[in-house]
């Protein structure tokens, strides 16, 4: 024998209610279904509850709100008993008679203007009445061997209008004689109950579950089972965590600390009847009658995850108490709690310091100024002396929980769960644990709860998969290329390194784009999708990408600007990473390159700029690696502009000065204007970023750069006119080119940083320098340390180039991932 309950959208239509009819007759079910419990159609109670308001305001809009109910629970006795004639006539003047009645009642509370909890009551009521005697009817006009039960028969209860309890003796005796003498199918009104003078009281919202396992646990049923929208307990809410999964059963113990902290599947003290009894509960889905559900139940199969699920409650307030007058002084809390309970202030969270200098409880937030008043009431002495300080009040926030049994033989996960909130910038005001240790609740701002429950989630049952949420400004040559290298790899990413790439917001110079959905923006798409974005503005796409909060951002700058540059501090603040080739922020003021390489060392922010020196030659990192070893470097020496490094590298006098330049540029190895290379402004940027990461405090204007051209070269006011003053150049550089080469040497333009300083300068390199081995346009750095001393270390290659710069700075965008938990 079960007890079965639908309620909300369940019952919200008349096709609902025939699925209903389907499944509570169908072959599973037949015969083994005592009683269906049944709440108000959807939407219903909450538009009584607006009408009662209203009356009680003077406002008599209620009764077009109680004629519109009318109409609904008119056609829906209609829709399904249409053919049926006599048992519709009747079923309507039932119908007619509740509304009638609720009419008279309302207009009593507008003409005293007052709603009373006792009446309130008794007008919710009629939401569960009305839809468990049309479902009733229906039934039976099936051919079903079934009848209404006004719940208030059997189901005694206190007098705490609103949430009432009830009495387990007094329920069990009336549930079980009334039962014996009705062997139908019952179809109970859920929510409701009655007191010992026969007033009508409510269980509290939700309290149809609670109606279920109340009768379930009176009748000694096998089971109860909950049939609502979704197919069963999730690993967290669907709506706020797109990749929550359904768990196939869970204990009574997780079940209550899960529907506590918010789990909306089950109301909370439905669990208690059940547990009492040893009563397994099932969850399942009208909507998918197929699925399998949830088993709530005593012995649950122990979860393979370290945590059982995540819930979350979104709006709470905190009230803290501190002071040195608590320490050490016995009954204070029991003083707090028991300020709070004379006014009736439900407690959903206690954290207390170990130095007994402060405590704080979560409740409701339409009751913290209650609760503030009650503790100012209870402490007014010792407030008024000083030894307390008046109780604090926070609003906005919200309980995220991580629950599961198997919590008290795992260790670390505390650490777990702390840490991917602090990774993804999200503070805790308040922490508390359970001695049963089976549940970690935090309080957090409200405005983090989604990107909370996402991360901790991912955390724990992701199977290893980690994500990036990625937001791109610079949409040029390395951004485009970057693009195309995301899409095809991001597949092969997620199935054999278990990294997930998605791409949130993208931005060109012109406009900007954003997808917070689970699937992102697709990079194949970019270019198309942004001639349509909005205007592109740098403090609102930086605004945007903080208010969509996601978990495990990234930002990727792929500009050479430095107004970009300029925000890193700001996005590193709000606790996104930063991966950049753009040398402006660690090549500009040394006040900043601190500021923002300090904040991301001390914070834990990942900020990547390996590519901001040699494109994809992992020369930054290998410096950082030297440095934690203990090792120090003496000096780096280093050619650092692909553009260079072509020119000398093929400058063996086949060919003039000026005609290697014309070549470079029509390989697309210079810029537009070759000068901006030529300046070595670029290499110079490279050489004091190298020198930073060595431990020099230098600026740009430190840098001893060499001319490379005579000043007239970049007066000129065309690139054309540029052409024809450096042909007039070719002699004197072949001039030194000859000289070099009498020596047997070649001309390189090298960066060298050694003793607090740093310079660039045109050097004659013997045939046995490592600086002749380069080929093309390669980069090539040569480290002397410590412990490399008699054989510098040599980093070589590609210096230059979109595939190669952009394939770096991916991999510095997955490499974020690996500070995920």
């Amino acid at each position: 024998m079960t007890v079965v309950k639908f309620g909300g959208s369940s019952v919200g239509t008349p096709a609902a209610i025939r699925q209903v009819y389907s499944i509570v007759t169908g072959g599973e079910y037949r015969g083994r279904v005592r009683a269906v419990v049944v709440s108000a159609f959807s939407g219903v109670t909450d538009a009584l509850i607006g009408a009662g308001r209203k009356a009680a305001a003077g406002d008599v809009d209620y009764q077009r709100v109680v004629d519109a109910l009318h109409k609904r629970h008119l056609d829906a006795a209609t829709a399904l008993l249409g053919p049926d004639k006599a048992t519709a006539e009747r079923l309507v003047a039932y119908i007619d008679g509740m509304f009638s009645a609720l009419l008279r009642i309302l207009g009593g509370v507008e003409a005293i203007r007052e709603l009373s909890p006792r009446t309130l009551d008794l007008v919710m009521s009629a939401g569960e009445r009305l839809s468990a005697k049309i479902v009733a009817a229906y039934f039976a006009a099936q051919g079903t061997e079934a009848e209404y039960l006004d719940s208030r028969l059997v189901i005694k209860t206190d007098a705490a209008y609103g949430k009432a309890r009830y009495l387990p003796a007094e329920t069990g005796a009336a549930a079980k004689e009334y039962f014996a003498r009705h062997g139908a199918l019952q179809i109970a009104a859920g929510f409701i109950g009655e007191t010992a003078d026969g007033s009508t009281t409510t269980l509290g919202r939700g309290g149809s579950d609670f109606t279920a396992a109340i009768l379930a646990a009176a009748l000694g049923a096998e089971s109860v089972e909950i049939w609502t929208d979704v197919d069963g307990i999730l690993s967290a809410d669907p709506r706020l965590v797109q990749n929550a999964f359904r768990m196939d059963e869970i204990s009574y113990t997780e079940a209550l600390e899960l529907s506590h902290f918010g789990a909306k599947v089950i109301y909370p003290p439905t669990v208690r009847p059940a547990l009492e009894k040893d009563i397994p509960i099932l969850i399942r889905n009208t909507f998918n009658p197929e699925g399998k559900g949830t088993w709530i139940k005593k012995d649950a199969a122990p979860s393979r995850y370290p945590i059982r699920g995540l819930s979350s409650l979104g709006n709470v307030s905190l009230l803290r108490l501190q002071g040195s007058g608590m320490a050490g002084v016995a009954g204070f809390a029991s003083r707090l709690f028991s300020a709070l309970a004379r006014r009736s202030i439900s407690v959903i969270l206690i954290t207390q310091a170990s130095s007994e200098y402060s405590i704080c409880v979560a409740v409701e937030p339409a009751e913290v100024y209650a609760a503030a008043a009650a503790v100012i009431e209870e402490f007014d002495r010792e407030i008024a002396s000083g030894g307390l300080e008046p109780p604090s009040i926070e609003n906005a926030c919200s309980v995220i929980a991580a629950v599961g049994s198997r919590m008290k033989s795992t260790p670390g996960i505390a650490g777990a769960v702390f840490y991917a909130l602090g990774r993804n910038g999200v503070n805790i005001k308040a922490i508390a644990q359970g001695s049963s240790e089976t549940n970690i609740s935090a309080v957090i701002a409200r405005q983090d709860e989604v990107k909370a429950l996402n991360a901790v989630h991912e955390a724990f049952f992701l199977s290893g998969t980690k994500s990036v949420n990625l937001f791109l400004v610079g949409a040029g040559l390395i951004g485009s290329t970057l693009l195309e290298q995301i899409s095809a790899q991001r597949e092969t990413l997620q199935e054999r390194y278990k990294i997930r790439v998605n791409l949130a917001g993208v931005a060109n110079s012109r406009r900007m784009i954003f997808d917070s959905g689970a699937g992102g923006i697709a990079p194949e798409n970019t270019r198309s999708l942004l001639e349509h974005g909005e205007p592109f503005d740098l403090d609102g796409f930086v605004a945007r990408m903080k208010a969509m909060n996601l978990p495990n951002a990234c930002f990727c700058d792929c500009t050479a600007s430095d107004t970009v540059a300029a925000a890193y501090a700001a996005i590193l603040e709000a606790a996104i990473p930063v991966v950049t080739p753009n040398k402006r922020a660690n090549s500009g003021d040394y006040a900043y390159y601190q500021k923002i390489t300090g904040y991301s060392r001390d914070r834990g922010i990942p900020y990547l700029y390996e590519v901001t020196v040699c494109a994809g030659l992992p020369v930054i990192s290998t410096l950082r690696d030297l440095h934690l070893a203990g090792d120090k470097v003496q000096r780096i020496e280093a050619v650092l502009s692909g553009t260079l490094s072509f020119i000398f590298n093929n400058f063996d006098g086949s060919k003039p000065f000026s005609a290697l330049v014309r070549e470079g540029k029509a390989k697309g190895y210079t810029e537009p204007d070759p000068r901006d290379d030529l300046n070595a402004k670029d290499a110079a940027r490279k050489a004091l970023i190298l020198s930073r990461e060595c431990g020099q405090n230098l600026e740009f204007s430190d840098i001893d750069i060499e001319p490379i051209l005579p000043e007239r070269c970049f007066a000129a006011p065309t690139v054309e006119a540029f052409f024809a003053e450096l042909e007039m150049c070719d002699a004197d550089f072949e001039k030194r080119r000859v000289a070099a080469a009498k020596k047997g040497a070649a001309l390189r333009y090298v960066a060298v940083i050694e003793n607090g300083t740093a310079s660039l300068k045109m050097r004659e390199e013997p045939p046995e320098s490592p600086f002749r081995a380069l080929v093309d346009a390669d980069n090539i750095v040569v480290i002397t340390t410590d412990r490399y001393h008699t054989l510098p270390m040599v980093i070589k290659g590609p210096g230059a180039g979109a595939a190669v710069t952009a394939g770096a700075v991916f991999a510095d965008i997955v490499r974020t991932a690996r500070t995920l938990v």
